[in-house]
């Protein structure tokens, strides 16, 4: 919608945008009092297949309600924060994005983002404004609380009004990145692992975090270095890690930072040990980036927080699957689940509340007790803002597909 223009409608009625917010007008003259959900994802790229899923979600919540609550029309502004130069999200997008629905007075939320980058963007400008912000797949713990041994200043640094307007449902690099570590070294019996990263805020948090667990165990790091994202090719590197046989090799990045061109490269040239890769590859975008017959040879993992949309057959996560595929005629992709989840918990606080109030809306979502009205099970938010629901899911790609594997 252009907020300097008037738009005709069916019955001749008309819709402006105020200064005061979002006012439709039917054909009979009554203004709707309409919430708008705003949500920042990269929708450029090939990360959109993961975020279409995400988008679903936050739709599926909505339909819930039957697209109203509290006598509001709910309105979803589904904005892109990449650039089809970037091909991934892009900083001034996701600034813009921000700013938008921050002086949107209809906005109640802001979904999003889905890259730890992103958030660092977003963060400190929706709490300047009050605006509650639930991101369903930024995992950098630096973004709530302090990380041991970094000094950065996170997380004060994105909440200079000195409140928490950020929280999110997915489960944090802490919890993924050691837990992965103990999966290499209690099932794969891997002695020696050498780790890639992207250089990027997630790719290398995480990595760093899953090599810090590595000495921990006893696993030796035979080598740690950053890649380029985006380079042609990853031959020399791979090279020089061929000799060193590692038992595996443990890549941060994302589907949009060069994974798939490692796992070609790995096969191209016969480094056939394990490539275990975080939840940002834990996406289609990945496996087709990569060619799924590249995967028939070599063995991939790849680790997501909470389940897998395959292993929820019954109950609520049950139902969720199935209504999404008789919707949109294909499978969730996991993080489907948690754009499902952030929407779902700020409409049932809306239900509460009962009005367009951002400080109640705000308050009354961080204070989330026992959360079981989504598909994810019970939880609350701790004082970080973060899910107290911490659990990992490994999965191994099989025909295409990631399919769920014991962690011990």
């Amino acid at each position: 919608m252009d907020r300097r223009k008037f738009l005709s409608v069916a019955g001749g009625g008309v819709g402006a945008v105020a200064a005061g917010g979002l006012l439709l007008t039917s054909g009979c003259g009554k203004k709707e009092n309409v919430l708008k959900i705003a949500s920042s994802l990269p929708r450029t790229g090939s990360a959109q297949g993961q975020t279409d899923t995400i988008v679903n979600g936050i739709k599926m919540a909505i339909d819930d309600y039957n697209g109203e609550i509290a006598g509001m029309k709910i309105h979803h502004q589904d904005m892109d924060d990449a650039t089809a130069a970037q091909g991934q999200w892009d900083a001034g997008k996701e600034a813009d994005n921000a700013r938008e629905a921050a002086n949107d007075k209809d906005v109640m939320v802001f979904i999003g983002p889905y890259n730890s980058g992103a958030a660092k963007v977003s963060m400190p400008l929706l709490n300047e404004a009050g605006l509650l912000q639930i991101s369903p797949a930024a995992t950098w713990p630096g973004l709530t609380k302090k990380v041991p041994g970094l000094d950065n200043g996170e997380p004060d640094i994105y909440r200079k009004s000195g409140k928490i307007t950020f929280c999110r449902v997915c489960p944090t690099d802490d919890t993924q990145g050691p837990l992965t570590a103990e999966f290499v070294a209690k099932v794969l019996k891997a002695k020696t692992v050498y780790i890639l990263d992207d250089k990027e805020l997630y790719g290398a948090g995480i990595a760093g975090l899953f090599h810090k667990k590595c000495d921990e165990l006893g696993i030796k790091v035979l080598g740690h270095e950053n890649i380029v994202p985006k380079q042609s090719n990853y031959q020399a590197t791979i090279r020089g890690i061929m000799p060193l046989k590692p038992d595996v090799l443990y890549l941060g990045a994302t589907s949009q930072s060069g994974a798939p061109q490692i796992a070609i490269d790995m096969k191209g040239l016969g480094l056939n040990c394990p490539l275990v890769v975080p939840d940002g590859c834990y996406e289609k975008a990945f496996i087709d980036g990569a060619g799924a017959d590249t995967f028939k040879t070599l063995t991939c993992y790849a680790t997501i927080g909470s389940k897998d949309p395959s292993q929820l057959t019954s109950g609520p996560g049950g139902d969720f699957v199935k209504k999404y595929k008789e919707k949109y005629k294909n499978d969730p992709e996991a993080y489907a689940l948690y754009g499902y989840e952030a929407a779902k918990v700020f409409l049932e606080a809306v239900k509460k509340v009962g009005t367009k109030d951002r400080a109640a809306l705000l308050k009354t979502v961080l204070e989330t007790k026992d959360f079981d009205k989504g598909v994810l099970g019970k939880w609350s938010f701790n004082n970080d803002g973060d899910t107290t629901l911490q659990d990992l899911t490994i999965s191994k790609i099989v025909d295409g597909k990631f399919s769920p594997v014991p962690r011990s």
